[in-house]
C-alpha cells in the first residue's frame, strides 16, 4: 500500500461503491446498513491521509509519492497513469477526504429515498475530485474532471429541491462548455510540445527552460482555453450564475461537496496549469483577472446583504470569498498564493459547515427564509454557538481561519506590483466589512431577539450525530486561525516554485541613502519598478 498510497486513496471510494452495490444485491442490506457501510468506506481515504501527511516532505517543491504507469498508447497518444502530490494539492486532497464522511453523517436522516444510489454517487464523486488533485497527466486530469460531473448532476437532479432539474442542467451545461474549451487546449498543447507526452511537470519544465516557446497569439488562446474552464468552476464574475441555483436546489450533502471541494478545482487549475504553462499570458491578463476578482468579491458581498434565503446568502458569499482566491493567484507573490491556498481550505471548511447549519434548520422548519426564525439561541444554545463560530470564521474575524487567508491575499496583492494592485487591495478590503455586516445581521435575525414564531419555541438542539459533523469543523476553523504554520509550511516550497515559474512585477519600497539618489535592483525573473 505504501508504494501505491495515492491510488488507494483515490479509488477506495469506488471500491466502496461496488461494495455497497454488492451488499444490496447479494445480502439484501437494509438502508441503515447501507448508511453505516458508506460511512465506514468514506473513512478509509481520510485514514490514508495520515500516512500521506507523514510521508510528505515540506522541503521538496516537486511532486511526491509519484506513481507512473503507461496507460494509453494508441493513435499516437502517450497517456500515462501519472499521479502525485505537492504543496498545492496536498491539503485539497485532505479536505476532500474529510468532507465526504461529514456529508454522509449530516445526511443520515435527510435522505430517505434511493439511499443506496445516493451514497454510490457520493463515493464516485469523491474518486473524481481526489483524482483531479493528484493527476499529473493532462489527459488523466481531464478524465477525472469529467468523472466528477456526472455524480454531482444526479445528486442535484434527484435529491434536490423543487427546481432541481433546472439547477442540475444549468450546472452541467456551464461546466461542459468549460470542459470542451479545456480539452481543445490540452490537445493543442500536446501537439505543440511535439506530441510526446501529456506530463504536466515535463511540459512546465520545457516552458521554463525555453524548449517550448509559444507565439503570443497561440499562448493567449491556450491560456483562455484553460482559464475559462477554471473560472467557471471557481466561479468568477460573470461566470457565476449557475452557482446560486445549484446551491439552493442541491441537498445539504451536495452543497457541502460543491462549496467545499468542487469550487476549489477552479483555483487549483489556475495554479497547476495557467501560471506555469502560460507565464507571458498570465502576466498580460493578470490585471483583467484581478479586476474580475475584485468585482466578484464586492458583488458577492453586496448581493448577500439582501438575500432573504439563508442558503442563497451563503451561496453568494462563496462568490465573494472565492474572488479572494483568484486575486491571490494572479498577484503571483508568495503571500498572495499562500493566502489563496489557505483561503480555499478555510472556505471549504467554514462554508461547508454553514450549509450544514442551513440544512439543519431546513429539516426542522422546512423553510430557509431568515425572516421565519429569531430567538433560536434560547431553545438551541449549542447550535447557536456553532453557528456563531462558523459565521465569524466566514466573516474573517481575527484568530479564525478566514482572516489568515484573506489577510495574506490582501498583503500579497498590495506588494505585487499588479497594475492597480493597491486599488484592488483597498476595494477587496471593503468586502471584509460587508462580510461582517451580512454575517452579523444574519446571526442577529436568526439567533437573537424575541421568538416571533411559535414553531421556533421548542425546536430541538443539535443531536449527537449533528454535533459529530459540526464540532470538528468549528474546531478546525479555530485551530487554523491560531496555528496556520503547519499548513503554510507544507505549501511554501511548491508556492515558491510557482512564483519562480510565473514572471511578475514587484514593487520594492526603500529609502534612498541620499536626496534624489537612485538604485537599480536586480531580481531574477521579475521586473522591478524603480522608485525615488
Amino acid at each position: 500500500m505504501g508504494e501505491h498510497l495515492l491510488s488507494w486513496l483515490t479509488f477506495a471510494p469506488t471500491v466502496g461503491a461496488l461494495l455497497l452495490l454488492a451488499a444490496r444485491l447479494l445480502l439484501a442490506a437494509t438502508e441503515e446498513t447501507i448508511r453505516r457501510l458508506a460511512l465506514a468506506v468514506s473513512l478509509v481515504p481520510l485514514g490514508l491521509c495520515g500516512p500521506m501527511l507523514v510521508t510528505f516532505d515540506p522541503a521538496t517543491s516537486g511532486p511526491q509519492m509519484v506513481e507512473r504507469i503507461p496507460w494509453i498508447r494508441f493513435f499516437g497518444f502517450n497517456v500515462d497513469y501519472f499521479v502525485g502530490v505537492d504543496g498545492v494539492s496536498l491539503w485539497l486532497v485532505v479536505l476532500s477526504a474529510l468532507l465526504v464522511p461529514v456529508s454522509i453523517v449530516i445526511s443520515w436522516r435527510a435522505i430517505e429515498r434511493h439511499v443506496l444510489e445516493f451514497h454510490i454517487f457520493l463515493l464516485l464523486l469523491e474518486t473524481g475530485v481526489i483524482g483531479v488533485f493528484v493527476a499529473l497527466d493532462m489527459f488523466l486530469f481531464f478524465i477525472f474532471w469529467e468523472v466528477m460531473l456526472v455524480p454531482m448532476y444526479f445528486l442535484i437532479g434527484i435529491w434536490g429541491y423543487e427546481r432541481r432539474i433546472y439547477a442540475a442542467v444549468k450546472f452541467i451545461i456551464y461546466t461542459m462548455v468549460g470542459s470542451a474549451l479545456m480539452l481543445a487546449a490540452i490537445i493543442s498543447l500536446y501537439y505543440l510540445n511535439g506530441g510526446v507526452t501529456f506530463d504536466i511537470p515535463a511540459i512546465a519544465g520545457n516552458v521554463r527552460a525555453g524548449r517550448l516557446v509559444l507565439d503570443p497569439r497561440t499562448e493567449r488562446w491556450l491560456f483562455w482555453g484553460f482559464a475559462l474552464a477554471f473560472l467557471i468552476k471557481v466561479p468568477l464574475f460573470p461566470f457565476h450564475t449557475w452557482l446560486p441555483d445549484a446551491h439552493v436546489e442541491a441537498p445539504t450533502a451536495g452543497s457541502v461537496i460543491l462549496a467545499g471541494i468542487l469550487l476549489k478545482m477552479g483555483g487549483y487549475g489556475l495554479l497547476r496549469f495557467n501560471l506555469p504553462l502560460f507565464p507571458r499570458a498570465t502576466e498580460e491578463f493578470a490585471g483583467l483577472l484581478g479586476a474580475l476578482a475584485v468585482i466578484s468579491i464586492i458583488y458577492g458581498a453586496l448581493v448577500s446583504l439582501v438575500q432573504p434565503d439563508l442558503k442563497k446568502l451563503i451561496a453568494y458569499s462563496s462568490v465573494s470569498h472565492m474572488g479572494f482566491v483568484v486575486l491571490g493567484i494572479v498577484a503571483r507573490t508568495e503571500m498572495g498564493m499562500q493566502g489563496a491556498i489557505f483561503q480555499m481550505l478555510s472556505h471549504g471548511i467554514a462554508t461547508s459547515a454553514l450549509f450544514m447549519i442551513a440544512g439543519i434548520l431546513s429539516e426542522r422548519r422546512h423553510t430557509r427564509l431568515i425572516a421565519e426564525f429569531g430567538g433560536l439561541a434560547r431553545p438551541m444554545p449549542v447550535f447557536s454557538a456553532l453557528f456563531g463560530i462558523l459565521a465569524l470564521a466566514s466573516a474573517a474575524l481575527p484568530t479564525l481561519s478566514g482572516f489568515v487567508g484573506e489577510f495574506l491575499v490582501l498583503v500579497g496583492t498590495y506588494t505585487s506590483g499588479l497594475a492597480p494592485g493597491r486599488v484592488y487591495t483597498v476595494l477587496a478590503a471593503t468586502a471584509m466589512i460587508l462580510s461582517a455586516a451580512y454575517m452579523l445581521w444574519t446571526l442577529e435575525r436568526v439567533l437573537f431577539g424575541a421568538i416571533t414564531r411559535e414553531e421556533n419555541r421548542h425546536l430541538p438542539d443539535v443531536n449527537a450525530r449533528e454535533r459529530l459533523a459540526l464540532v470538528p469543523m468549528a474546531v478546525l476553523v479555530i485551530v487554523m486561525g491560531v496555528l496556520p504554520n503547519p499548513i503554510l509550511r507544507r505549501t511554501d516550497s511548491a508556492v515558491l516554485e510557482l512564483q519562480r515559474a510565473a514572471p511578475r512585477t514587484i514593487l520594492v519600497h526603500w529609502t534612498p541613502p541620499a536626496p534624489r539618489a537612485r538604485e537599480r535592483l536586480a531580481l531574477p525573473g521579475a521586473e522591478v519598478l524603480e522608485r525615488r
